[in-house]
C-alpha cells in the first residue's frame, strides 16, 4: 500500500491512490490534513490545469510546497482532483 512519510512521520496511505506520470496521487480523505498548511504557490500544466501547493509542516519544520493537487483540472485529469501527491523529500512507499 503506498505510503508517503516525512521526518519519520506517517502523512498519508492509501491503496486507491491514482498514479500519473509516476506520481502516487492520494485521495484527500487518506491524508492526515494536520501536516498541510495551505501555500500561495501555484503552477500550470498545459493538460491537467492550475496547481496548487500545501506546505508540509511536522513539529515546527516546514518542507514548502512538497505537496500538490488540482483543486479544479482541466477534462483530462479528472481523475486526480484534490488528489494529493509529494516530493521534496516526502519519501512515498510503494
Amino acid at each position: 500500500m503506498p505510503k508517503a512519510r516525512w521526518e519519520d512521520r506517517l502523512i498519508a496511505e492509501s491503496e486507491r491512490c491514482e498514479v500519473v506520470e509516476g506520481n502516487q496521487y492520494f485521495p484527500p480523505d487518506t491524508v492526515k490534513r494536520e501536516f498541510l498548511r495551505p501555500s500561495e504557490h501555484h503552477t500550470f500544466c498545459s493538460w491537467k490545469g492550475t496547481c496548487s501547493y500545501y506546505d508540509v509542516v511536522i513539529e515546527g519544520k516546514v518542507n514548502a510546497n512538497a505537496a500538490w493537487y488540482y483543486p479544479d483540472p482541466l477534462p483530462a485529469a479528472m481523475n486526480i482532483k484534490d488528489h494529493i501527491a509529494f516530493w521534496k523529500g516526502v519519501t512515498v512507499e510503494v
